[in-house]
Formats: structure tokens, sequence, C-alpha cells
């Protein structure tokens, strides 16, 4: 391979790594917290039991959906699985002429059914599914737009990726040797580290979440071959469509019924439970398949009778476009992972996301050495250097912040949830404030130690004030509350023996010709990662 072309691809790596590599930080840090978004669910409502008979809950749902919404058009219905909060319900009540469209909010045809199959209240909050969204609809943002930004960030890091394999040509050498305190070198061995050890799931990731975007970053196909968007997913996602209420009432089956059967007939747990026009003559029920019970996402269902409990319908078997596609899908969203598998993904997801930001600090580290001078860097060397301290450093800040506020905020705010999510953009806001205002190594010190004390004391506080901390979650021998406490005692470490091996380097004296560089950029060569 020609010197030329493995400096041409250098750039290329350098660029497409850079230009988009605060998005792709972000990324790959709400993705990797996204693998555990039920078990998140469940943390950030901490008055939840953990829900030891599905069918229990089950029918606590139907038993208070009967109650609440007993001529509704549609009820819908999740199954909780062993780390769920329990059984979220939706229903759609019948149209009503004299309503104008839209008018009806969510929040009054919602409800959540705990582990003994009644109703619960507890804290509204995003909980999981907010990092799962973020992951690739970001927030604040048309989801359009979000998730073309996305996708063009994505693909900048396949390419990034594979010129990174062709640049390096030493990389699976260097991925042995870790040198402390030889600045830029040191950069580069943490980073060809983090890299190389979950090379193939970098790869992995990063292409299957290209195809989850594909028909919309591709969409050429699906225009060539359907009149509209209704007719693609119609004949990729097929069902029955449901008759008009007949007027004729008769009583729903017991769904546990049909949920033990479509469990038999489909091979795995239940996933959803639908239910159009119930307690009617023309009730029907649709059960899908859980997707954290097989590869494919694009998830088979089963229809019964309402009534009757006789099958009248099952989705045909998918063709091999369609299985391809829903398993490229599956390995991206690693629902189908046991609980050793899915701490894998985990680790290979902190490790891209590592990668990434020892990626930006090493581009500030190598352009400060060829500057004219080092102590007087330009307008856009300093603004570079100091986004990779508001995003690198303070991203984990907000997200500790968030965290503090599903503990603090009051149980009966108004709009709880969203200002859950508020308070981490206030926080990031704050955060990138400070980057712009201190002294690099003030400011990457500064919110690496922030970071590690606000994930520290979280699960003090779940000891003292509620009812999941790691004592009584042990003696309960519920050990998801206790696995999300370990980890952020973790990541607290991390952080604050990142931020005392920052505050405490001391640059080596003068070079010729160059002064040394008393900021972070000089200063974090000789940090451990924060994760």
């Amino acid at each position: 391979m020609s010197k030329g072309f493995r400096q041409s691809q250098a750039w290329l790596h350098t660029w497409s790594g850079l230009l988009l590599g605060w998005l792709l930080f972000v990324v790959f840090l709400t993705g990797s917290v996204a693998l555990w978004r039920e078990g998140m669910n469940r943390w950030m409502r901490p008055e939840l039991a953990r829900v030891e008979s599905p069918m229990t809950v089950l029918a606590g749902a139907q038993r208070f959906l009967e109650g609440k919404a007993p001529d509704a058009k549609s009820w819908f219905i999740t199954m909780p699985g062993v780390s769920a909060p329990g059984a979220q319900l939706f229903w759609v009540p019948q149209p009503n002429p004299n309503e104008p469209p839209g008018r009806r909010g969510r929040r009054d045809n919602q409800a959540l059914i705990g582990a003994d199959g009644e109703p619960v209240t507890a804290r509204e909050t995003r909980g999981g599914e907010f990092f799962y969204r973020f992951h690739f609809d970001l927030y604040y943002l048309p989801v359009i737009w979000a998730r073309w930004l996305v996708g063009i960030a994505t693909f900048m890091m396949l390419v990034a990726i594979l010129t990174g394999v062709v640049t390096h040509k030493k990389i699976f050498r260097d991925f042995f040797t870790l040198r402390r305190a030889k600045g830029q070198r040191s950069w580069l061995d943490g980073h060809n580290a983090t890299a190389v050890l979950a090379l193939p799931f970098h790869l992995m990731i990063t292409y299957t979440g290209l195809v989850t975007l594909m028909a919309l970053l591709m969409p050429w196909a699906t225009v060539a071959n359907y009149e509209d968007e209704r007719q693609f997913f119609d004949s990729l996602f097929p069902y029955v469509e449901a008759a008009e209420r007949s007027g004729t009432p008769a009583p729903l089956v017991d769904l546990r019924t049909l949920v033990g059967d479509a469990e038999r007939r489909l091979g795995g747990k239940a996933g959803t439970v639908e239910v159009s026009q119930p307690n009617d003559a023309v009730a029907l029920v649709s059960v899908s398949r859980a997707s954290r019970s097989m590869l494919n996402s694009r998830a088979p269902r089963i229809t019964y009778h309402g009534t009757t409990g006789a099958v009248v319908w099952a989705s045909p078997a998918p063709g091999p476009a369609a299985v391809t596609a829903g398993a490229m899908i599956g390995l991206h969203a690693g629902r189908f992972a046991d609980t050793a598998l899915r701490c894998i993904y985990f680790l290979c997801g902190v490790a891209g996301t590592l990668m990434v930001a020892s990626g930006l600090v090493l581009w500030t580290v190598k352009r400060r050495e060829k500057l004219p001078d080092p102590t007087r860097p330009h307008f856009g060397f300093r603004l570079v250097e100091r986004l990779n301290i508001a995003v690198v450093g303070g991203f984990p800040f907000a997200v500790g912040a968030m965290l503090w506020a599903n503990r603090l905020l009051p149980v009966a705010m108004p709009e709880r949830a969203a200002w859950e999510v508020h308070v981490l953009f206030i926080a990031w806001g704050v955060a990138t404030l400070l980057a712009l205002l201190l002294k690099p190594a003030r400011g990457w010190t500064g919110l690496l130690a922030a970071t590690g004390v606000l994930l520290g004391v979280i699960p003090l506080y779940n000891i003292g004030f509620t009812e999941r901390g790691l004592i009584a979650s042990v003696l309960a021998d519920d050990w998801l509350p206790v696995g999300v406490d370990l980890t952020l005692l973790v990541f607290a470490a991390g952080y604050l023996a990142t931020a005392r091996a920052v505050s405490r380097y001391r640059p080596a004296g003068p070079k010729p010709r160059r002064s040394p560089v008393p900021t972070i950029m000089a200063t974090a060569t000789v940090a451990e990662p924060a994760e």
C-alpha cells in the first residue's frame, strides 16, 4: 500500500471523525445507556416493585380497562418483562364528531399497572425511553431533520472507522501498547486501544445503524415500487383491518388465555397485546411476540376473535429481504441479548464513546504542536478545544443532573417528565458556558469532578430516601437497582480519578522554540479515560 494512499486516508479519517464528532459522542453515549432502557424505566421510578408474574399484571390490565374504557375503539397493552416497571396501557376512545381532531392528549388515556396487578401512581418520567429516542431523534428538533443529521454522522463514522484501519498500519501491535505520560503518544495509544478492542462491534453497530434509517436515507426502491408510504408499511407490517363497532355487546375473553396460546404458537414471550373494539361482537385481539425473545426486530403476530378466542389471522412468513433488515435492526438494538451479552454490548459502547472522545482530544493535541506559537492559539483552535470540554466533559455532567432531577423534582409537579429533560439541557448549557469562560485545565477538572460527585452520591441518596437502595434491593434479591447503582459508582470513581490526574499534572519544561501549554489538552494527555 503506497504511502500517498495511506496519507490521503489519514486526512479523510481525521476530518470525517472531527466534523460531527461531538454529535457522535452524544449518540454513542445515549445509545449505550439505551441498551438498559427497560431497567432505567424502572430505576427512575423507585416506587415500583419488581414484576414476578406477568400474567397477574395482564389480568390487572384487563380489569382496569374494562372499568375505565370498556367501549374504547382500541386498547394497547405492553407486556412486562423481567426488568420492566409493569404494563403500560394506552387506549383510543371512540371518535367524537363534535371534538376537533388532535385535542385529546395521551395523559387522559394511559396508565401503568404494577407488579400486583393494580394501577400505580409513580413519578412521571421518560426514563430510559429518553436515551433511546435521543439516540436517533435528538431533542427540540423536527424528527426528520434529526434523523438526517444522525444518519450523516453515522455514515461519517463508518468512513472514519474504515479509513482508520487503513491509516494505522501497526494498529494491532499498538493495541498492546499503552504508554503513560507520553503526551500525544499516550492519547494515540488510548485511541487505538479503544478502537481495536471493539472494532467488529464498531463496524457492526455503525453499519446496522445506517440500515435502521435506510428507508429515509435511500428511499428510491420504495418510491419505485410503491405508490405511497402507506402501501410500503402495509406490505412490510401486515395486519388485520379492524371492523367498525357493531353495537352488539359481547364479553371479551380472558386475555391471559389468548396470550398463553399465542406464546405457544409464536415460539416466544408476548410483547404487546392490542384489542380493537373491545366488548363488541366484532372485537379482535392481536398478540405480537416480544422483540427481546428473537433476533429479528420485525416480530410476528397472531390475531384472535375477541369473543370466541378463535384464531382468525397469523402474519405470513416474511421474505428474505425483510428478515435480513429485521435481523440487522435487531443486532443494532440488542433487545434479544441476555444480561451477559448486553453487558458486552454496553462495554463495547463505552469503548466507542471513549474512542470518539479520545479522537477529538487527540486532534487538538496534535495541532497544538504545529502552531506557530502554541501559547497563543488562534480562535478556531480555542473554539474546538473548548467545545471538546463542553461536549466530552459537559454532556455526562448534564446526564448526571437529569438523574438528580428525577430524584428531586416534586412528584406532583406538572410536566415533570419534560422538566427532567429540560434540566439536562440547562445543565449542559451551564457546562458549555463554563467551558468557554474558564481556562481549559480548570474547565476539564471542574466538569469531570462534578460529574463524578453527581453520579457517586445518587446511590447514597437511594439508600436513605427510596425503597430501592443498595441494601434494601440486595435483601429483596432485586438486582436491577443494585446493578444500576453499582454502575453509577464505577463511573463516578472513574471521573473522580480522571479529574484528580488532570489537576495534579504539571507540564514538562520548555522545549527549544516551543513553550509548554498549560491547558487541558496538554494536561489531559496523562489522564485516564473518564469511562
